[in-house]
């Protein structure tokens, strides 16, 4: 089932670059070790992949760059995220440095910044838990951080650089202070969970949207599970174009992402898992009414809610998304 990298679609960036749009995801979930995750990136690699979405707090870019290594650099894209702890003038050059070291690489084609919150906690923390230094998104301090991102693409660490978990009036403030505007925002995406109003806003700014979650992370942590939470790939719209199309659901989610104009970056470490991804992507395209109908299942549930990074007692994790238009204080 491998496939050709040059048959895979691209989007190409407000800066003219062009990429696959598909990626494999390296968050292992806390269920896959560092060294499974790279293996995964190995047999992704041989069956056509050549985008990667890594980051620091994975734990796990040292030994993706060992996998990585010796093959030509130019066909690949590597995107790396700066995370909460690093958000400080000083630590943003090194932070950048040490995942180009651990990747083995001279520039990254994409540099996030993983949250817009400066919060941390320590590893597989509950989602109850409180850093006592915690505090809400103050827009000065963000473009501080943002101007160090941009002296990454000075300097040519950095090719791109962009948000993650950013909504819609952060990235109002961000577009009227930035000199270099963000080419992407990396978000939460898949059918029970469109987003359609930021999806379009970042679209219109000429912001590729980039979905993780797109299976609906059937291996998320379990801190991450809350009684509320839908499945995406046991929805019966979901199951009834997957049995007309002779494929798992799973892959009808990916095909929808990628013909609906977001990159997604599902993981899998299993080879018929990511082969079948890619594969989605290239072949059997769903059709219009498809589209509609997969439209028609959004339930605005949000599986990643970001409990952890809240910075005061008694507050409810909407506070993080400025679900109201305003930026909680």
């Amino acid at each position: 089932m491998s496939v050709d990298p040059a048959v895979v679609p691209q989007w190409r960036l407000s800066s003219g670059a062009l990429v696959p749009a598909i990626g494999l995801g390296t968050f292992g979930s806390d269920r896959v070790s560092a060294e499974e995750v790279a293996q995964a990136v190995s047999g992704a690699l041989e069956v056509g992949y050549r985008h990667f979405d890594c980051a620091a707090v994975y734990g796990n870019e040292d030994r993706i760059g060992q996998v990585l290594q010796g093959f030509p650099r130019e066909q690949l894209w590597l995107t790396s995220k700066l995370w909460n702890d690093k958000h400080a003038r000083d630590d943003i050059v090194p932070t950048c440095q040490k995942s180009l070291a651990d990747l083995r690489t001279d520039y990254l084609d994409l540099y996030l910044v993983h949250w817009p919150f400066p919060n941390v906690h320590a590893p597989g923390a509950h989602v109850d838990s409180r850093s006592p230094d915690a505090r809400p998104y103050v827009h000065e301090e963000f473009m501080e951080t943002w101007r160090q991102m941009e002296d990454l693409v000075d300097r040519g660490l950095v090719r791109h650089i962009g948000t993650s978990n950013t909504t819609i009036p952060k990235l109002q403030l961000l577009l009227r202070d930035a000199r270099i505007a963000p080419a992407a925002n990396e978000m939460e995406l898949h059918p029970h969970f469109q987003q359609p109003e930021l999806f379009d806003y970042v679209l219109a700014q000429g912001i590729q949207p980039i979905g993780f979650c797109p299976i609906g992370s059937p291996t998320r942590p379990d801190r991450d599970r809350t009684p509320d939470d839908s499945v995406d790939i046991e929805d019966p719209v979901m199951v009834a174009i997957a049995r007309d199309h002779g494929v798992h659901p799973a892959v009808i989610c990916v095909k929808w992402a990628a013909q609906r104009g977001q990159i997604p970056i599902p993981f899998s470490n299993r080879r018929n898992e990511y082969e079948a991804n890619l594969e989605a992507v290239v072949s059997d395209p769903l059709t219009e009414a498809e589209m509609r109908a997969i439209a028609g299942i959004d339930r605005d549930n949000r599986l990643i809610k970001g409990q952890v990074f809240l910075w005061r007692a008694g507050q409810s994790w909407e506070d993080l998304w400025d679900i109201d238009g305003t930026i909680a204080s």
